[in-house]
């Protein structure tokens, strides 16, 4: 018994390994650079019950230097003054368009129904998404993440979170967003893209009609990025963008209760993946946590001590390399130093989100 446990320890360190390797394909890249297209781009904010985000934030989009874009802000059926707020914009700047999206039987509170909605009313062929939250890093955001159009018809970019100090739940968020961040990078530049982050993300609206919009999961009140993503994106007309002046930063959680209840939308949609990408996630996330668990048995038990412990540092060497690496580009260096606990917290937190989903349907967009 003692040397099944010790191979399967053994094995899963393998695999570990084995996606850390797969991982440097994204970061030990360079950011892709292109010459500046200016494309005519429409920039697509949904919000629902935002008016303190849009007065804050609106404004640092309407600063791009991007010579050609229109701003279109939907209404998603919010009960405080985001349309007051909305209005005032219209108002003061002819880039920005709104679509005032009413609650109707067949689509309530469907997030999907009024982002199509939105992309209906877009004069451009390029789309750009943010959250009403988020903020460019840059002023060169929407060039930045529209020069890749060249050639491709989905741009993955990263939506970070703002920092806040002395917060461990800042941290934990910022983590687990970098974890992510690296997977679906570094996925989409091995040729299986399978998700995006709606906080940073760009498409053809040509792509969104030849796929019928949002048509094939519209019934799931998620996803209306990473769903979108994963079957409208492959190998040939993808492509990632993580230069620093593509970079968003939102507002993160201020409660675990709240972050919780984020994580377990976004996890509820995992299983309408294409069954390659359930795979590859359930075979890594698997192996993370079976290692750690083992690790706590063998440790336990005493069995071959050295050799677990040599083993334990040679996998978190590994992922402080890839760890680092990603945080250097992301601007999330911060977060690292302490990564083994926050990636033990963070593996069986997921596994604790599974459970629930498995016990109750999560909540839908508010």
């Amino acid at each position: 018994m003692e040397i099944i446990l010790f191979g399967l320890f053994i094995l899963t360190g393998i695999i570990n390994i084995l996606y850390n390797l797969s991982f440097f394909s994204f970061t030990s890249a360079s950011s892709e650079k292109s010459q500046a297209l200016n494309l005519p781009v429409s920039v697509i904010v949904c919000a629902k019950n935002e008016e303190e985000n849009l007065q804050n934030f609106i404004p640092k989009i309407l600063e791009q230097n991007h010579p050609d874009f229109e701003l279109i802000l939907i209404n998603d059926a919010s009960a405080d003054n985001s349309l007051e707020v909305m209005e005032h914009f219209q108002n003061i700047d002819p880039r920005v368009k709104i679509v005032n999206v009413q609650n109707i039987e067949a689509f309530w509170a469907n997030k999907k129904y009024a982002l199509t909605l939105g992309i209906k009313k877009a004069s451009n062929k390029y789309l750009l998404f943010t959250d009403a939250d988020c903020v460019p890093q840059s002023k060169e955001w929407i060039t930045e993440m529209t020069n890749h159009f060249t050639t491709k018809e989905i741009v993955l970019g990263y939506g970070g979170y703002f920092k806040q100090k002395k917060s461990l739940l800042n941290k934990l968020i910022r983590f687990e967003t970098l974890l992510t961040a690296i997977q679906y990078f570094s996925y989409a530049k091995l040729g299986i893209p399978y998700m995006g982050v709606g906080r940073n993300l760009a498409y053809t609206s040509e792509r969104f009609y030849e796929l019928k919009g949002f048509a094939s999961h519209l019934h799931i009140k998620s996803g209306d990025d990473d769903l979108f993503v994963n079957e409208a994106a492959n190998h040939e007309n993808t492509a990632i963008c993580f230069s620093e002046n593509s970079i968003t930063r939102s507002v993160p959680k201020k409660s675990f209760s709240e972050w919780t209840k984020q994580k377990r939308r976004h996890v509820s949609t995992v299983k309408q993946y294409q069954q390659k990408h359930r795979v590859l996630l359930g075979v890594y996330y698997s192996a993370r946590l079976l290692f750690w668990l083992l690790f706590i048995l063998l440790s336990i038990l005493q069995i071959f001590p050295i050799a677990v412990l040599s083993i334990l540092f040679i996998k978190l060497i590994f992922d402080g390399i890839v760890y680092y690496n990603a945080a250097e580009k992301l601007d999330e260096k911060d977060v690292i130093w302490f990564y083994p606990f926050l990636d033990i917290f963070l593996i069986f937190f997921q596994l604790a989100i599974f459970s629930s989903n498995l016990i109750s349907k999560p909540g839908q967009w508010k």
